[in-house]
């Protein structure tokens, strides 16, 4: 991920001036313990399957990531000239860490997988992006998880 102070005028202003939402409600911080608790991921690398139609630049939609897909099928359709691709053109679990997650679910360590997972475009308006997240929450929690990895990119 870019840090700001790295990316190029005139996107760093840009990216700097966009407002954030502001929510009333209060973070999620009670529950089960790590190992008890339902893991899903959430990726702003806008993923895809291979074949699929990539994101739209700017997209506010989110779209979700079965967790069976094969790496290898796994495409990464965020476009954007401020992050290095290197680190995820080695080993895809820099931006989707189903590998890790699978392996600290069978060391006991987190209670399960979620079956679906979700990604995003990044660098998108936040404010395009409220009825994903709440879409993304509403499925969260209908397949009781209640923990997810935040994987930006």
């Amino acid at each position: 991920m870019a840090r700001l102070e790295d990316i190029p005028e005139p996107t760093r202003t840009a990216v700097a001036n966009i407002p954030c939402p502001s929510f009333d409600t209060a973070p999620f911080v009670h529950g089960p313990p790590l190992s008890q608790r339902r893991v899903a991921i959430v990726s702003s690398a806008a993923l895809i399957h291979r074949g699929d139609r990539p994101f739209p630049f700017g997209s506010g939609e989110y779209r979700a990531v079965p967790g069976v897909w094969n790496n290898n099928d796994i495409l990464v359709s965020h476009v954007s000239i401020n992050f290095d691709r290197a680190g995820f053109q080695r080993d895809i679990n820099v931006i989707w860490p189903i590998d890790r997650l699978r392996e600290l679910a069978a060391e006991g360590v987190i209670g399960s997988v979620a079956s679906t997972h979700y990604t995003v475009m990044g660098s998108t308006d936040p404010a395009a992006m409220v009825e994903s997240a709440d879409g993304i929450a509403a499925a969260l929690l209908a397949d009781r998880c209640d923990a997810v990895v935040l994987a930006p990119v």
